[in-house]
């Protein structure tokens, strides 16, 4: 129970600061604007992982909600660290936050990506979770 509290107000938090502010991305040039725009894509596809994380797991069984709950934070775990590692070579440089942002955002996308090919699994294919 605790665990499932902690991942959806870690989801909820994500994405929660989607629209704090705008900037226009196109115009970027200053470091600190391109990782103002990497930020807000970051957040971006976080929203969007949320939204496809919680109306997926709203349709699993109990057991697989727990199951899937588990998954979720494991992968969450492997993407900051991956990031994290893919990273390493600008560490503590002016565009080290863009790096690592700008790879957490890809590999939520990916994630996004792969949970909307779970929920769509056609009725009756025994790989798919349900």
């Amino acid at each position: 129970m605790k665990a499932t509290l902690r991942l959806t107000l870690l989801l909820a938090l994500c994405g929660a600061s989607a629209g704090a502010f705008a900037l226009d991305c196109d115009k970027a040039v200053t470091q600190a604007e391109m990782n103002g725009c990497v930020a807000q894509d970051l957040n971006q596809a976080d929203a969007e992982l949320n939204q496809t994380y919680i109306a997926y797991r709203a349709k699993l069984r109990t057991a697989q909600q727990n199951q899937i709950r588990d998954v979720q934070l494991a992968w969450m775990k492997y993407r900051d660290l991956s990031c994290r590692f893919e990273s390493a070579g600008v560490a503590g440089g002016s565009a080290s936050g863009m790096a690592l942002q700008t790879c957490l955002a890809d590999k939520t996308r990916q994630r996004t990506r792969e949970l909307k090919a779970l929920a769509g699994c056609p009725e009756g294919d025994l790989s798919c979770p349900r």
